[in-house]
């Protein structure tokens, strides 16, 4: 069974930095797209940032110039790395893979915590 299987999330002070990083347990071909997601308590899950296989990067508002995804395609891999952390960056981050053909697919992974606390 396919998975996207992530690390590097855990507890840091408000200005600090932390890398997320993502990787498809097996090979699944060709994926289009992948990113990352966040959930705070009680919120609804938000798209934090997401690249294409061309390189195409797109990110939340609320993220824009201190996060930066970047992509493997070769090995079907995602990192994020996270700088200038808010405590309202607090959230569980999910990653997220999209392949559109043969046929549609998306996998999540199974998500990791990160506390921007002092």
């Amino acid at each position: 069974q396919v998975q996207l299987v992530e690390s590097g999330g855990g507890l840091v002070q408000p200005g600090g930095s932390l890398r997320l990083s993502c990787a498809a347990s097996r090979s699944v071909g060709r994926i289009d797209v992948m990113g990352w997601y966040r959930q705070a308590p009680g919120k609804q899950r938000e798209m934090v940032a997401r690249i294409t296989r061309a390189g195409i990067t797109v990110y939340g508002d609320s993220v824009k110039g201190r996060f930066t995804i970047s992509g493997d395609n070769a090995k079907n891999t995602v990192a994020l790395q996270m700088n200038s952390l808010k405590p309202e960056d607090t959230a569980v981050y999910y990653c997220n893979a999209e392949a559109f053909e043969p046929s549609y697919l998306a996998l999540w992974g199974q998500g990791t915590l990160v506390t921007v606390s002092s």
